[in-house]
């Protein structure tokens, strides 16, 4: 299954939910680990979504985030790597010249089942958590840019280790992604980054959960068709990095069809269509490291379905275990509709 996993919050926006439930299996979140506050933070969208098994609430990230650094485990090897970029980041926010501090009232909040007790310690020696006292449930008072880095790295953890799905972190906020991806000092690693709006259109404002989940049932061949045609497109960029307008050249005629499919089911509903900015960044193989790739280096890669496609190479952070699959992050700017 290919689900995407938004963060750092626990319910998306609505656009992020539809273009879940028409180009992916579904959709998940971090989310508390006692029921009851899972109950009351859940949203009634995403609960209707999980009796149809197209919403998975993610309540094994304490169990990531408790052997993350914590000296009194025997954790394995990945994990404690994982713990030193987190460490590292909190430390160097902590040290600049104006640290990340809670405002009050907060403009953020970090579940501490969500982060454990070790963090929840680090976080406030480093005075960047700020506890809540009357919060019955369990929560610190942060700063936004604390909360996007500790939910950013812990999403990119989660899709690295769950076995069971395959896991598309995904986020609507673009500093969220640069605390996830951005390089730190103990490594970088090499990434191809590409808008694929375009090609994803989504339902206006205003559609309802109903309607896209009707025309994802009706339309289940087409979707899946062009999904399939670009996920094979951006594994084979991550594969053959050198040369990627020939890999284009190879799997134009099938996004072509894909896409031309897919157009013809959405002018066949009733809905108004809007293309809106989503940014795919793909991380190489390790191999891509020491190849003459330079970061800023811009590609045109060609066009399909009468749309330009660009990729460029950036540096990003590189993962603690590289999948086999895939090593996919979206960012979905929710306000910005493409021309």
């Amino acid at each position: 299954m290919a689900v995407l996993l938004y963060y750092p919050l626990v319910n998306p926006p609505t656009e992020v939910v539809h273009q879940a439930l028409l180009y992916w299996d579904g959709i998940a979140s971090v989310v508390p680990t006692e029921p009851e506050i899972r109950e009351a933070v859940v949203g009634q969208p995403l609960k209707d979504l999980e009796q149809r098994q197209l919403y998975t609430p993610v309540t094994h990230a304490q169990d990531i985030v408790t052997r993350l650094g914590n000296p009194e485990l025997s954790a394995p090897r990945p994990y404690q790597r994982a713990s030193v970029v987190l460490a590292d980041e909190l430390y160097r926010l902590a040290a600049s010249g104006e640290p990340p501090r809670p405002q009050w009232p907060p403009d953020a909040f970090l579940y501490t089942t969500k982060v454990s007790h070790w963090l929840e310690r680090q976080l406030l020696q480093l005075g960047m958590a700020r506890g809540w006292p009357s919060e019955p449930w369990g929560r610190l008072a942060v700063a936004r840019e604390v909360q996007e880095l500790v939910v950013g790295v812990l999403a990119r953890e989660i899709a690295r280790y769950d076995t069971e799905r395959s896991l598309f972190p995904y986020t609507d906020r673009v500093a969220a992604q640069r605390q996830a991806l951005q390089p730190s000092p103990n490594g970088r690693a090499l990434a191809w980054e590409m808008e694929l709006g375009k090609l994803l259109p989504t339902p206006a404002t205003g559609t309802t959960l109903a309607e896209v989940l009707a025309f994802r049932e009706k339309y289940t061949d087409e979707r899946l068709r062009l999904m399939r045609a670009l996920h094979r497109l951006l594994g084979d960029l991550r594969r053959d990095y050198e040369h990627p307008a020939d890999v284009l050249a190879q799997l134009r005629v099938e996004l072509e069809a894909a896409l031309s499919d897919y157009r013809l089911a959405a002018r066949a509903s009733r809905f108004v269509w809007v293309h809106r900015s989503v940014t795919v960044t793909v991380g190489l193989a390790a191999a891509a490291a020491g190849s003459l790739l330079l970061p800023g280096l811009d590609w045109f890669l060609g066009v399909v379905g009468g749309y330009a496609l660009n990729i460029a190479t950036r540096e990003i952070r590189p993962v603690v275990q590289r999948r086999h699959d895939h090593d996919f992050s979206y960012l979905h700017r929710v306000q910005t509709t493409l021309a």
